[in-house]
């Protein structure tokens, strides 16, 4: 097999690994999702070796290596600025927690390793000569699109309960079907999923909403009842999700993660304090929770605008502006740029329905309900400030100026002329601005 989609060195490095190994008088492969991706001319991010050589035999062989999981027969070996996971063929047993082996035992026949391994496409081999050694003709699955389990589905999904993510994130990262006899299987097995620990659920949910093909991987979500019997809240049924995935054709051409989810969430009509807490419970980091969260926030304060402008008057056009002037202030513009993504003329292949669930709101008059994005991203383009940071004068100068103790008055007072700056009322001059403040204060006694 002739390495194309590794990076360059990588495969000559773990050629060398091989080669040291053979020397030895051991026999040592290529194997798993390097070969898969190879075949499929996807690019490669790793290479895993496997080997007959036991993990001492394999740490006399190389000066430099860590032990990263002897137990498991695993050694790191480092070549040439890269590290390659070398692994003794083994067999399994005693999966008490439906996830992790209690039992392993090394073994010398290569199909033997290959037999414990998940899924038909991840169980091949190659060695230097390019020859394949597929014993579950996992080459035949990678040509028919299609994921397949090794040996009985139920025993596999029963071993390890993560791996029914696994075969649902393959069929969606990989555009292929699902073997009838494997998803048979899942199904049978899809109640030990609450086994497994949110992180890993969340984690492989990840990869399918953030993959190449999100709503083919949550249509399979759906069908399957799979997130419903994890850990982790999951308030909707599977016709919930099927209809919000149903919603998401082009959800694919958003490079932001943040995004995805943002959308994901609203099309499964979660308010932002909702979504927020269910991120939390998923265990997705700070960051990406918060700033998943401020997207929909913002939608909230521009749905309120669009509801509490009169459709009729005069001032309407400028009420929403100042509206999404303010909602940008508070929760930020890239949230606000965010939203205004989400809403902005859909790729060609989203649904009507999709995109008018998308632009609905909670009542605002058909005459103003739509505001193009386009007009939202120049409002925000023409705010001369953004933060308070950026305004001319400080709160320590206001506190002066009025005498005052600072207070909570003090944030509310900024917050007035930045919003006044940015809406364009005053322009950004210290004077200026700390006779705002005097005229502020006087109108709140």
């Amino acid at each position: 097999m002739k390495w194309t989609m590794a990076p360059e060195g990588m495969a000559e490095a773990a050629g060398k690994v091989i080669t040291g190994l053979l020397e030895s008088g051991r026999e040592a492969y290529f194997v798993g999702g390097c070969i898969r991706d190879e075949l499929l001319g996807r690019p490669v991010h790793d290479i895993d070796l496997t080997t007959s050589a036991l993990p001492e035999e394999v740490m006399a062989v190389f000066p430099r290596c860590v032990p990263t999981g002897l137990a498991h027969g695993t050694v790191t070996v480092l070549q040439d600025g890269f590290s390659f996971e070398v692994t003794t063929y083994r067999t399994e047993s005693g999966y008490a927690d439906h996830r992790r082996p209690e039992h392993v035992a090394f073994v010398s026949d290569v199909k033997e390793d290959l037999r414990r391994r998940d899924f038909t496409i991840n169980a091949i081999c190659c060695g230097l000569d390019g020859e394949l050694v597929d014993p579950f003709l996992g080459a035949q699955d990678l040509d028919a699109r299609l994921v397949r389990c090794v040996g009985s589905a139920e025993e596999r999904f029963d071993e390890d309960a993560l791996r029914m993510l696994r075969c649902v994130r393959f069929a969606s990262v990989l555009d292929f079907a699902i073997a009838k006899n494997t998803w048979r299987g899942l199904l049978r097995q899809r109640d030990k999923l609450a086994h497994i620990a949110v992180e890993r659920v969340r984690a492989e949910t990840a990869k399918i909403v953030e993959g190449p093909h999100p709503v083919r991987g949550l249509g399979l979500l759906a069908r399957s009842g799979l997130l419903a019997r994890g850990k982790a809240p999951f308030p909707w049924t599977g016709e919930d999700l099927a209809a919000a995935a149903a919603m998401l054709a082009g959800i694919g051409e958003l490079e932001s993660a943040r995004l995805r989810w943002a959308l994901l969430l609203h099309a499964l009509g979660q308010s932002a304090e909702a979504a927020d807490k269910l991120l939390r419970a998923w265990t997705f980091p700070g960051a990406a929770r918060s700033s998943t969260a401020a997207v929909l926030r913002v939608r909230e304060a521009w749905d309120a605008a669009l509801a509490s402008a009169a459709p009729d008057a005069p001032g309407a056009a400028e009420h929403l502006r100042r509206r999404w002037i303010a909602a940008v202030l508070t929760f930020g513009a890239e949230a606000a740029e965010g939203w205004a993504t989400l809403l902005a003329e859909p790729p060609a292949q989203r649904s009507h329905a999709g995109q008018a669930a998308l632009h609905a709101t909670s009542g605002a008059a058909p005459s103003i309900r739509y505001i193009p994005p386009a007009t939202l991203r120049s409002w925000t383009a023409e705010m001369p400030v953004r933060t308070l940071a950026e305004l001319a004068v400080s709160g320590k100068e206001l506190a002066g100026l009025l005498g005052k103790a600072p207070g909570p008055w003090l944030g509310a007072l900024l917050n007035k002329l930045l919003l006044a700056v940015a809406a364009g009322d005053c322009p950004n001059n210290q004077q200026v601005l700390l006779q705002e403040a005097r005229r502020m204060d006087a109108d709140e006694r």
